[in-house]
This record gives C-alpha cells, structure tokens and sequence, in this order.
C-alpha cells in the first residue's frame, strides 16, 4: 500500500535534515522525499502539516514477560503499547520463564511478534544458561535466530570471572554486552536509595555503589576483553562519570537511561509508599536526576530506554517491601521527553531523534533507517501540541502500574509506520 505524508516537518541527524517535506512510501520503502509531491492514484494522503516526521523509535531496554507471566504482558499487548507509543522496534530482555538463553526461545518471541504484525521485536538473549551466573548460554545458536544483544538484566552477572567469560564470547559475534550493574551483596533486601530517603521511610537501603562497583568493574572488562559493553538503565552521577572516562580512552562502552531516572528522584516518594515509584535500580538523589539530564543532552548517554517492567495490580497494590520493582513506560516515554525537555528547550528534535531511533539502532547493529529515497519504511510521526491525560484507560499495555499516573503531557505519536504499514493511525493501534 502507498503513502504520502504532506507537509511533515522532517528531522533526521544522519542526513542534516529538519525540513518541511512531503515523502512517498510505496511497500516496504520510502520511494521519495521532496516538495509539492503528486500522489499516486493507489496512494492513501496523510495531511502531516505540523506534525513531526522522524525515523522509527526504538527502546532497546523493554521486558514483554512472555512466556511464562503472560499475565502481566504478552508479546501482542507489549507490541500494542509499544506502537501506541511511537516505537517500531523494541528489544525485549530475556528474564521470561524460560529464560531465553536458546535459539529456541529467541525465535519463539520472533514468531510471536511476526503473529501480531506490529512492530519489530529483537530478542535480548540471555548471557548465562538460566540468568544464574553460572554457566555460558547458547550465544551462538541465538545469534542465528536473531538474538540483537546479550544481558542478564534483573540480575546481573555477580562473578567477574564470568562475566569475563561472556564477554570474551559475545565479541566474536559482534553483539554488545547489556549490563545490569549490580553487586547483589551490597544492595541485598534494598528497596529504596541508601541515605536520606531509606531513613526518612524506615525502609532497607540501596547505596548508589551497588551500582557503580559494577560499571567499573565491567568498564575494566572491556579493556580486558575488547568486547563491546552497554550500561542499563544508569541511574548514578558517579555512574556516569565511569562511562564518560571510558568513552574518553576509546573503549567501546555505551550507556542508556529511563524517563523516571530523568524526571524522578528520591524525593518524590512520600509518605503515601505509591509502589509505583519503586524500581529497579532506586530513584536517587535529585543531583543525580540532574547529571543524568544534562549527560542526555551532551551526548554522554546514548540512548533512552523506558525498562518497561509492567506487573498486574496484586504484585504492586502491597506493602513497599514486599511490592515488585519496576513501571511501564512504552506508553508515556515520547510524551515526557517532549514535554519535559523538547517544548522547555533544553533538548533540541534532532538529539531527541538520537537518542530515541539512530544510537538505538547503532548499538544493536540494526540497519539504520533513514528519511530518504529507498531507506526501510520504519517511521513515526509526532503531534508535538497534542495534550494526553495519563489515565489508566490510556494505556494499551496488559498492567498500568505506571509511575506517571496523574500527570498531563504535551506530544504524542500520531502515527507509525512499519515495513511501510500503518500501525498506528491518528493515535489509534491497528486491530
């Protein structure tokens, strides 16, 4: 089927480009890009006048749960929140049950995503057999099946003489490495940052160095074994200071962080314990919060990811101790980023587009998708005035624990374009 989107205000940093255009997609690829473009007679016309056209987004940090917690989110209602949400690629993490470390489990979540015909799904293998840390995962049969990267993530590889292990193997794949960061005999039975907070709410602390003496830990791994490293859901000012002194003596280390790093900190949790806001790692300290803003915009981190960890109402609606770790965030990530960074001005549509579609890609060596003649059709176009009320009705996603009920955003997708079919129309996911 053919499109034309008229007057979409493209914005492209591989090509240069933020201009008024019309562009022409026909099948799987965008056929032209320029002015005044005729629509062929087959063509569907889209008025995109004041409307942002940007290549695909991309989360490369989201947990699907399926199989084996299909009760929380199945591949085709993660999908759905994912389009709801502007993405046409998302990378699901491998703590399932079974975990996914076989080629077997790797094309199972392929072939369910190919079932529901929405977006892209790249499967995250695991690193260890079972996320134990005990013993190296079939690398090589998941490369074959597709498997984009490798991670143990909600864990963390505890044993640096594994973690060696699994480096040493992923980088003669030419796959990254994901690392959750960390050391479990420091943040055992923590639940909310070490410090001011966990004694203002009498609760276990999770000191900011169970996360750092990891990054520089596995940074040190890097050096050892050459393989490419990415740091997830970065939370620390000290954590980030690591990664930017890699990035300075050439090491081939990335980095990613979450809207509620970005926007959340420790002292939003109140007396009111809304478990919501309890995640995996803790919100900290607003400085923080503050690095963490600054190196988005800076180009100290990579990427954006939203560690969509949707959980269903029993596991969040409890006790803060005892309440499961994690928020959605698929539905909510491109309203915050603009709304919160984009409209004030500190971050500029062309940065907004790397973080969120071109480093993704680049880090999990996906072909880049780009706004011109005979690129891959993958697109998302943006209503920057729209105005959302974040409402549990809002959400396509299976749980609702999101860590921004309440709020009121500006800009949101309108539409998105997979493989050159229109997944999501005027806001609304395709049936």
């Amino acid at each position: 089927m053919a499109f034309l989107l008229k007057g979409a205000h493209a914005v492209d940093p591989q090509l240069n480009l933020d201009a008024v255009v019309d562009v022409l997609i026909d099948g799987r690829e965008i056929v032209e890009v320029g002015d005044s473009l005729d629509a062929p007679k087959s063509a569907t016309v889209i008025d995109a006048a004041g409307k942002y056209l940007v290549p695909g987004l991309v989360d490369m940090h989201v947990h699907f749960r399926d199989p084996g917690f299909e009760y929380k989110e199945t591949i085709e209602s993660g999908t759905r929140a994912a389009t709801h949400g502007g993405f046409s690629d998302v990378a699901t993490m491998p703590n399932t049950d079974p975990v996914t470390d076989t080629g077997t489990g790797v094309r199972y979540q392929v072939d369910r995503a190919h079932a529901a015909g929405l977006c892209h799904v790249r499967p995250i293998g695991a690193l260890t057999r079972g996320q134990k840390g005990e013993a190296l995962a079939e690398i090589g049969d998941m490369v074959m099946e597709g498997a984009a990267a490798f991670s143990d993530d909600g864990h963390g590889v505890q044993s640096a003489g594994m973690m060696r292990t699994c480096m040493d193997y992923v980088s003669q794949f030419d796959r990254v490495a994901i690392a959750h960061c960390e050391d479990e005999s420091l943040t055992t039975h923590g639940v909310v940052n070490e410090g001011r907070a966990s004694t203002r709410l009498g609760m276990f602390g999770w000191p900011a160095l169970g996360e750092e003496l990891e990054i520089y830990r596995d940074i040190e791994l890097v050096r050892l074994t050459g393989c490419p490293l990415h740091i997830a859901h970065i939370s620390t000012k000290k954590g980030l200071e690591l990664v930017k002194a890699a990035k300075a003596d050439g090491l081939p280390v990335t980095c990613e962080v979450t809207p509620h790093h970005l926007f959340l900190n420790e002292d939003d949790i109140t007396t009111e314990y809304d478990t919501n806001l309890k995640m995996n790692p803790p919100l900290r300290l607003r400085s923080d919060m503050e690095a963490l803003r600054e190196g988005i915009v800076d180009g100290s981190i990579d990427c954006l990811v939203t560690d969509h960890a949707p959980h269903a109402q029993h596991e969040k609606d409890c006790e803060w101790e005892i309440a499961f770790f994690g928020t959605i965030g698929l539905e909510t990530s491109l309203p915050l980023m603009l709304t919160n960074m984009v409209q004030t001005g500190e971050m500029s549509w062309s940065r907004l587009v790397e973080v969120m579609a071109v480093n993704p890609r680049r880090i999990l060596r996906l072909a880049p998708v780009r706004i011109e003649a005979g690129s891959k059709a993958d697109l998302t176009l943006i209503d920057p005035e729209k105005t959302i009320e974040v409402t549990e009705d809002y959400f396509e996603s299976k749980s609702k624990n999101s860590a921004f009920l309440g709020s009121t955003l500006r800009g949101v997708a309108s539409d998105v374009f997979v493989d050159g079919r229109r997944t999501l129309a005027d806001g609304v996911v395709a049936r």
